[in-house]
């Protein structure tokens, strides 16, 4: 039998060690799962999948159909992504029904759905999207048109391919991911597509509105006229992609149009009724990125440290103690954000604030942090701030709770003890300005009480002459 060498071993392991590091792009994993009608749609979808496999997903294609299906196996995820493509199937079967797909969520996989106007939802991912609290057309295969934003090669009586620019952010706080360096020209092929209504859960967000001139119908029941009561909505009620992100940071993309994925539409051309001249689609830009953001290679957020401990000169500064006494504290953390295959310092957007708050049962302190660029790398930002311990004692928490739209959730809590300062270390009186009258008013009594008890004790008794006289006359 031959043995391996102990060099040859570590070889070996380094080898698997860095195939590894390189493939796990995810920061949840590699693994994806696409579901097809039929396996051979996927060329289809070339373009778009073979960009995911350059990426380092190890990607499985089954069917709604297949019996080796199963998102779970003994009590773990079986994938970490699922990707669901149109299927004619009303049900997705036991493998796939609405409550296994929550629980997929809740064990932090990331679903991105696709929808078309042509083939109607299964009532499986209608449900799961009912329980998200997004509202999908009766009819489910509701088509959005515009007669203002359309293209004018592809769609010229139709109306049912938008032209629209890539997302521009409402706020100035939300990171431009899904349009950060687009062409100023640049727009998306939206075709067949189909709307959503998003309810107020804020976990939902809008990646694509519809214009104001967009409205959604049944095209199985169209007319000559449309009334108001046919409209499933219109303007930017329609969400046309949506993105969900859980409280444990697992993420839904809902994208309304598959065929906007297609190589056709990575390779087509598009021009707007106003007469522009026609361009080459964004469409795979886009895709890549809304898949990265779904499978977590965009706008993901690393705590790498917390410190936190006493600011001040003659006391022991011990870093991140369990108790405090009242005095002057300093909070640190140090963060990172991960983009596609590497970590690099996370830039807080134009207008947005992180905010360190102490507090009991209620905030004591909320107080901005601000960039300490001494301490920052290349591959983290380091934020702190500096103030005064709140003269009570108790339980206090050091609380960093971050929630914004496209953004894993940075929830840090540390518990530490607040306790009164010792009867030794008050500063002595003497030091005290404010002190002074009262120690010269108490210096003041001393003396006085002093002179007094000299001059009592050392003073001789008054002699009483009329007894002395009376007394020689007696005698």
């Amino acid at each position: 039998m031959l043995r391996s060498s102990p060099l040859l071993s570590l070889f070996a392991f380094l080898l698997c060690w860095g195939a590894a590091l390189v493939s796990a792009v995810s920061t949840t994993g590699n693994r994806l799962l696409a579901i097809l009608d039929d396996v051979g749609e996927k060329e289809n979808y070339s373009k778009f999948l073979g960009d995911l496999e350059s990426r380092g997903f190890q990607i499985t294609y089954e069917t709604p159909k297949s019996e080796s299906l199963a998102l779970f196996h003994l009590g773990e995820r079986a994938y970490d992504h699922v990707i669901f493509f149109p299927t004619k199937t009303k049900g997705l079967g036991p493998n796939l029904t609405p409550q296994i797909l929550v629980n997929f969520l809740n064990a932090k996989g990331n679903i991105l759905q696709t929808l078309s106007s042509s083939t109607t939802t299964p009532n499986s991912l209608v449900s799961l999207l009912a329980e998200l609290d997004i509202t999908l057309p009766t009819e489910r295969t509701g088509l959005v048109v515009d007669h203002f934003s359309y293209d004018t090669l592809s769609a010229p009586e139709t109306h049912d391919v938008l032209a629209l620019p890539p997302p521009v952010p409402v706020r100035n706080d939300i990171s431009p991911l899904f349009s950060a360096g687009a062409p100023k020209d640049a727009l998306l092929a939206f075709p067949h597509g189909v709307g959503a209504v998003l309810g107020p859960r804020e976990q939902l967000t809008p990646i694509l509105r519809a214009p104001n001139t967009a409205y959604s119908y049944n095209p199985k029941e169209q007319s000559e006229v449309l009334d108001a009561s046919d409209l499933f909505a219109a303007g930017q009620q329609l969400s046309l992609v949506t993105a969900f992100q859980a409280i444990n940071s697992a993420r839904l993309v809902l994208l309304g149009s598959a065929e906007m994925l297609q190589d056709k539409w990575f390779l087509a051309e598009v021009a707007t009724p106003n007469g522009g001249k026609p361009v080459k689609t964004f469409n795979r830009e886009f895709a890549k990125r809304v898949s990265a953001w779904a499978f977590q290679e965009l706008g993901v957020l690393r705590v790498n440290w917390i410190e936190h401990h006493l600011n001040e000169v003659t006391a022991v500064n011990e870093s991140n103690p369990h108790i405090y006494r009242v005095k002057n504290d300093t909070y640190t953390i140090s963060l990172s954000e991960y983009a596609y295959d590497k970590w690099s310092a996370f830039s807080l957007p134009a207008n947005d604030v992180l905010q360190l708050e102490f507090s009991m049962l209620s905030p004591f302190h909320r107080l901005p942090l601000s960039l300490d660029k001494s301490q920052s790398t290349p591959e983290a930002s380091v934020y702190t701030v500096s103030f005064k311990l709140p003269d009570q004692h108790g339980i206090f928490n050091f609380k960093v709770d971050y929630k914004r739209p496209f953004f894993t959730n940075i929830e840090e809590k540390t518990t530490v003890s607040v306790r009164h300062m010792a009867h030794d270390e008050w500063p002595r009186s003497f030091v005290i300005s404010g002190a002074w009258p009262w120690i010269a008013g108490l210096g003041a009594t001393v003396t006085g009480w002093v002179v007094f008890v000299a001059l009592w004790m050392y003073s001789a008794p008054p002699t009483d002459k009329k007894n002395k006289v009376g007394s020689k006359k007696t005698n």
